[in-house]
């Protein structure tokens, strides 16, 4: 029997494959990640580490400024002296607890002083990394910074000509675009583990292989699978899949090494055109310890410049693993000798006493907001009086710039007249000595008295006084009834001796007429809404209808959207996405169940009325205008959903920007509804256009008591270029409200002030040099004018660059049509006036909390600095100033350069 399976075709094949088989798969893969045994020494000796030893110390008492990158994988520390020289690195990969981690370091450093018998006095001490805001608390350190900034100060101080910084760590990649010494853009991935250096190096130890090892491993491989890029998930199926297949360890190594870039720059970057981001690229990280890593990152971004004529600058930082430490290092330095901060870094032997517990149970449940979260306390006892006090919201959010969103707070130990006291509660009681860290997602949640989150809420309130959004005031007021007369027809009084015929007509419109005091029209709050409202609240109200009956549906939320989304496919952009979960939520309203809706109107509006000069056109997007369409073909596709609830859905094509046209329009499509004529009609459109201009008059007249403000103050405020759906919270993620609570006041570009004296301050001298027709004319740098949320967009960016207190943030969507012609166009107008220019593009329905977050405090910091670099006596030497350096508290057409020219830009 054994013979007959030997000779089974099933074992023939089995066999075939083992010898035969595994081989032709392999010549379905790659050569190894080096052609030849030539190339490969050729680039181990360009990129050979050299190995790094600390400079001799002369003196027994040593100062030094502290740098701490606390990782996810791995925990860094870096020592400087005051000419920013290393005086020691520590390296070590993480065991899983911030805490321990930094007194495992901080040890290790100093140990390394204490046996060459030289005292270490610490200056100044800084955190960064995911953990920044735990560890500055705990050690006392005097800020946390934000990790983009730390890796942009140690790349630009060894580097000072780099475009690109490309950190891969453990969990995240981070690609850095520089701009004038700033960060300009950065894509970060913080969620999904593909190719990052925790993926690499578990892959190896999966093998047997330590992370030290993988380069050797992944050289000797004369083939490799080819990987596709992409989710880890998928990635490690095709592990197995090519297992399977026959390759060998150090071969699917060599094939996750050379997949890397690919992640890098196609899957989390997105940017395949690598040479419009310059020439000179900086590899940090620890990955990049990895020669296999940087092998196949070298060749990718080589293959992207072929047929440029540009050999790219392609350089590992020479403390790659430490960088973010370093530049941590850089701050506590700026902050003590250009700033004078003393340190309140609790001292090296302080660190090592420090204990601690930790709880994170239904006890530490946060009950303030329906949301419920559940929170870390971490109770800490550092044996030192040097920690740092509670931080007061109610005083003032720019005292606190290192805090971020403010979701770390520490709490001091109650004293025994508080343990008394009824108002005091705590489900985790404090001991005596111990500080409690409370790590939550909001502000409210760093608290556990009622009262103290009430101090905290009367702080933020004080702080929306104080630095207003326009943003969203906007967005609540646009939607609010307005205040105006009548302009409605009596209702028609049917004479005896009238015709059969007419008296019949004038009865039915009668009965028409006077529906409009019951009927309910629900109208969505989306799209361009977010500046026509006025005209629909006004031209209904005119009419007699009331504005209780004029219901909106809800602002955009992530449940909403949810909820609603399931309906349909509309994919062009996400603010049109939103259409359909705004008109479910419209006909499911729970105001709308005992009253029910009579309409739902969704207006296509074609074209806006518009304050600029010379342009072509004032259209609005196309796929906005024909947004209502597809939503309405959404919930009548399988059965019409508005019938079976007796609603009319009404989509009235509309031409806004000619009043008369539009009173047309809008008779054609109402005049059934509630007998309407054309001269009631024409009237309510006056009253709706007037209500539009009576709206935005209010705005302007709020931003430009802002603008007096700042300016007289030397302080900044910022300007939201953005289309109008982007006053909507759940289309802009609440970043502008990130902003406030840092002290900026928001506008919007549609708010900003049209006043007689400051056109002529911002664009006189333009104007009467015959450069452009009116302060309103934007042909110097746009020709192609004919969709008027672009060209308004581009109006705000030439009022921005010629306003010394004024800083530009562009928000656009991904698939954006019409703002991606004029990226490159608004960045330009402001960057070359000198003028901080920062965005976030790409918005979708996705609201990456952690991302945005690093975004904020990342442009906070630079803003900052900036305006430290502006002061009178510091302006000549500002980095970023490509132009004249702008001169705070005086409006002049030589505070900023002027714009760039159609020709260079358009």
């Amino acid at each position: 029997s054994g013979a007959a399976v030997l000779a089974s075709p099933v074992l023939d094949q089995l066999a075939w494959f083992v010898t035969d088989g595994r081989q032709q798969a392999k010549k379905a893969g790659a050569a190894g990640l080096a052609r030849s045994p030539e190339e490969l020494e050729t680039f181990k000796r360009a990129y050979r580490k050299i190995p790094w030893r600390p400079a001799p110390l002369l003196l027994q008492n040593v100062e030094a400024y502290l740098g701490i990158d606390a990782g996810s994988t791995s925990t860094k520390a870096v020592l400087i002296d005051r000419e920013k020289k290393i005086l020691a690195k520590v390296y070590q990969l993480s065991k899983g607890n911030p805490i321990e981690d930094c007194k495992d370091i901080l040890g290790d450093l100093q140990g390394q002083f204490e046996q060459r018998g030289v005292q270490l006095k610490i200056l100044g001490a800084v955190t960064t990394g995911y953990a920044k805001d735990m560890l500055k608390d705990v050690i006392a350190a005097d800020a946390a910074l934000v990790e983009t900034v730390a890796h942009t100060q140690s790349g630009l101080h060894y580097y000072p000509d780099a475009d690109v910084i490309c950190d891969v760590g453990g969990q995240d990649i981070k690609v850095i675009i520089l701009s004038n010494g700033r960060v300009k853009d950065f894509k970060l991935n913080t969620q999904c583990s593909a190719g990052n250096g925790y993926f690499l190096q578990s892959t190896a130890q999966d093998f047997g292989f330590d992370v030290a090892e993988y380069a050797d491993a992944a050289f000797s491989a004369q083939a490799m699978p080819e990987f596709g890029y992409g989710c880890a998930v998928f990635m490690q199926s095709d592990i197995v899949d090519f297992q399977r297949q026959g390759w060998q360890p150090h071969e699917i190594m060599a094939g996750l090494a050379a997949v890397l870039p690919k992640n890098i720059w196609l899957y989390v970057s997105q940017i395949p055109n690598l040479p419009k981001l310059g020439s000179t690229f900086i590899l940090q990280g620890g990955t990049q310890h990895n020669l296999a890593a940087v092998k196949s990152q070298t060749d990718f971004i080589r293959s992207r410049f072929a047929g440029t004529g540009i050999d790219p600058k392609i350089i590992v930082h020479q403390h790659c693993g430490e960088s973010g430490a370093i530049g941590a290092a850089f701050e506590a330095q700026r902050l003590h000798l250009d700033m004078g901060r003393q340190t309140t870094f609790i001292g090296l032997d302080a660190v090592q006493r420090i204990e601690y517990r930790t709880s994170r149970n239904e006890n530490t449940r946060c009950y303030f907001c329906k949301n419920k979260c559940l929170r870390t306390f971490i109770d800490v006892k550092t044996g030192t009086n040097a920690a740092q006090a509670p931080i007061d919201v109610s005083t003032h959010i720019v005292k606190f710039p290192d805090a971020g969103a403010q979701t770390v707070r520490m709490k001091q130990a109650p004293t025994e007249e508080e343990k008394k006291s009824p108002d005091f509660e705590s489900k985790v009681p404090l001991e005596a000595g111990e500080q409690r860290l409370i790590i939550a997602t909001c502000e409210k949640g760093t608290v556990e008295d009622v009262a103290d989150m009430k101090n905290i809420k009367r702080g933020l309130d004080a702080l929306k006084r104080d630095y207003p959004n326009l943003v969203e005031v906007s967005a609540k007021k646009v939607f609010m009834p307005v205040t105006l007369e009548s302009v409605a027809d009596p209702l028609p009084a049917p004479r005896r001796l009238m015709r059969k015929k007419t008296r019949a007509k004038l009865l039915e419109r009668s009965a028409r007429m006077q529906r409009r005091d019951s009927a309910r029209i629900g109208m969505p709050r989306a799209l361009n809404m977010y500046s026509h409202a006025p005209f629909f609240m006004a031209y209904f109200q005119s009419l007699g209808l009331r504005s209780r009956n004029l219901i909106w549906s809800d602002f955009t939320a992530e449940e909403m959207y949810k909820e609603g989304a399931k309906r349909g496919s509309i994919d062009p952009c996400f603010p049109s996405k939103v259409g359909i979960p705004h008109v479910h939520n419209l006909l499911y309203h729970k105001h709308c169940e005992e009253r029910p809706l009579d309409y739902i109107f969704f207006p296509m509006i074609d074209s806006f009325p518009t304050w600029l000069d010379n342009v072509q056109a004032s259209r609005s997007c196309p796929t906005v205008c024909a947004t209502p369409e597809a939503v309405h073909a959404a919930f009548i596709k399988e059965k019409d959903l508005f019938a079976e609830r007796g609603i009319v859905f009404k989509k009235t094509f509309l031409n806004l920007e000619n009043t008369p046209l539009c009173a047309r329009q809008m008779h054609e499509d109402w005049h059934r509804e509630f007998g309407v004529s054309e001269e009631e009609s024409l009237r309510a459109a006056q009253c709706g256009r007037k209500a539009m201009d009576d709206f935005q008059t209010a705005r302007r007249k709020e931003a430009r008591a802002i603008l007096d403000r700042v300016e007289s103050e030397n302080s900044l405020a910022i300007v939201l270029l953005a289309r109008p759906y982007h006053n909507d919270p759940g289309i802009n993620h609440e970043i502008c409200e990130e902003f406030q609570k840092l002290g900026y006041p928001v506008l919007t570009q549609d708010s900003l002030p049209i006043d007689d004296d400051l056109m002529d301050r911002l664009f006189g001298e333009e104007v009467r040099a015959g450069e452009i027709a009116s302060p309103f004319d934007i042909t110097d740098v746009w020709k192609n004018s004919y969709s008027e949320n672009t060209s308004r967009k581009i109006w705000a960016a030439k009022y921005v660059a010629r306003h010394p207190s004024l800083i530009g943030l562009e928000l656009s969507n991904f698939k954006c049509g019409h703002d991606a012609p004029i990226y490159t166009v608004v960045e330009e107008i402001i960057e070359r006036s000198g003028t901080p220019f920062f965005y976030f593009k790409d918005i979708d329905e996705n609201k990456p909390a952690g991302a945005i977050k690093i975004r904020v405090e990342t442009i906070a910091y630079f803003l900052q600095r900036f305006q430290q670099q502006m002061s009178p006596a510091q302006a000549q030497n500002a980095p970023w100033a490509s132009g004249p350096a702008p001169r705070p508290g005086a409006i002049q057409q030589t505070a900023k350069a002027r714009a760039p020219r159609a020709a260079s830009v358009a």
